[in-house]
């Protein structure tokens, strides 16, 4: 090449030290599509429990538990299905993170709930602001702790 050639980009090198963040990305993907199926089942139990006149934590806790459930099935089988099988221990981290989780999410519900004045949105907005917190916390011990692969 002479100096007054262009120098042409080279794409992206893709190789063996990329497959972790590839990974990464394509769990994280998959990660979202599922938290989004999960977050349907999590909301419309939610709103279905308070319109029957169920306490809001109460209603939160069966909303929380069924919404889980629906994302460690789908997680376990598709976003970290290559992961070691972990049995017993596995599944006792997984309680142990849930559990928590639960608590962290019904209680965040409550106290954006508590905060906030009272307008059309605010359990919308508390379930949004809950179930961030909570889906932050999963994803990063389900990946690093629990399924890790």
């Amino acid at each position: 090449m002479t100096a007054t050639e262009p120098t042409r980009a080279q794409p992206p090198a893709t190789g063996p030290a990329d497959a972790p963040r590839l990974g990464l990305v394509r769990q994280l993907g998959r990660f979202v599509a599922i938290g989004v199926l999960s977050a349907i089942v999590d909301f419309g139990v939610y709103h279905l429990l308070l319109g029957a006149g169920l306490w809001v934590p109460f209603a939160k806790g069966i909303s929380f538990i069924l919404g889980t459930t629906t994302a460690y099935l789908r997680n376990k089988r598709f976003t970290f299905s290559g992961a070691n099988t972990g049995g017993r221990a596995r599944f006792a981290g997984f309680v142990a993170l849930y559990g928590t989780t639960l608590a962290v999410n019904v209680a965040v519900n409550s106290l954006v709930l508590h905060v906030l004045p009272p307008m059309e949105w605010d359990t919308t907005l508390a379930w949004v602001v809950a179930q961030g917190t909570a889906t932050a916390i999963n994803f990063v011990m389900l990946r690093w702790v629990i399924f890790k692969n």
